[in-house]
């Protein structure tokens, strides 16, 4: 009988937020900080946490909006991405991470890569599964939302709530890939959170915001060129918004980059989550 590790599902108080995470493995291992993206939350995990946890110690939370994490409202919290990297800072100081290896995925991707730039020898690793850090790595299909960051009015806002919609949240996980391999409560699960009251305001905020993270690109590649983490860039090769040329960017201020390219979408766990955990393990 095969044994399945135990996860447990816990919150951590935050600043007064409570902070919903997923933990797996023992303590004593190696430490690794999951971070899920848009519009996400450590769900996405469920498959990976499993293959990770017989030799890593693993954390998963839910970013402020996302998931099983405090929504606040808009008037109390501020949805930046600086802000976000603020409490799960604090979310590892208050769990005890004091070095850890990242798993950054498409928002998660400016959440950790500011706690490593802020903290560098805090970080072992870095893999990075269509977590992006450079301008060559964004698709046509963030034209729009580039469009409100160059002139954010009413309009242009109003023109992204289709990002938001249910059959939007499906098909950035089933573009690109065969849809018969993707469960559908992932998606479904997504777009239940999506809808509660003020979430896709939350998200719109967010949308604005992501413009001050391709303005830390450089910042974050200096990173790359005097750190240089061990990174493994693997990426789903058809996904609609990260492009693999943002995945092989890495290797150009990090030449000991692995680069691996799967044959699936923007949500490759779904599909992948045996070669990726095998890949960080081996």
């Amino acid at each position: 009988m095969t044994a399945y590790p135990t996860i447990h599902y816990r919150r951590q108080d935050v600043d007064g937020l409570s902070i919903f995470y997923r933990e797996a493995g023992s303590p004593t291992a190696p430490a690794i900080l999951l971070l899920h993206g848009f519009p996400s939350s450590s769900h996405m995990f469920r498959n990976l946490i499993p293959r990770l946890a017989p030799h890593l110690h693993v954390i998963a939370p839910d970013l402020p909006g996302f998931g099983f994490s405090d929504a606040p409202s808009r008037s109390h919290f501020a949805y930046t991405f600086d802000h976000l990297a603020d409490v799960i800072e604090r979310f590892t100081d208050a769990v005890g991470l004091s070095r850890y290896g990242l798993y950054i995925f498409d928002y998660g991707a400016p959440v950790g890569l500011r706690l490593a730039l802020r903290h560098p020898d805090r970080i072992t690793a870095i893999v990075t599964q269509n977590g992006n850090a450079y301008e060559e790595g964004l698709s046509a299909n963030w034209n729009p939302i580039q469009r409100y960051w160059a002139d954010p009015t009413p309009e242009h806002r109003n023109a992204l709530r289709a990002f938001l919609s249910p059959d939007s949240s499906k098909w950035q996980y089933t573009q690109g890939t065969d849809e018969s391999r993707i469960a559908p409560e992932s998606y479904a699960l997504d777009s239940a959170l999506l809808a509660r009251p003020g979430n896709e305001d939350i998200q719109l905020d967010l949308f604005l915001d992501y413009g001050n993270n391709v303005k830390l690109y450089p910042r974050i590649q200096e990173y790359f060129r005097e750190h240089r983490p061990p990174t493994l860039a693997i990426w789903g090769k058809h996904d609609p918004f990260f492009l693999p040329a943002g995945a092989h960017a890495f290797t150009r201020d990090n030449p000991a980059t692995e680069v691996r390219l799967l044959d699936t979408g923007h949500f490759a766990l779904e599909t992948h989550s045996e070669e990726i955990g095998a890949t960080m393990v081996k």
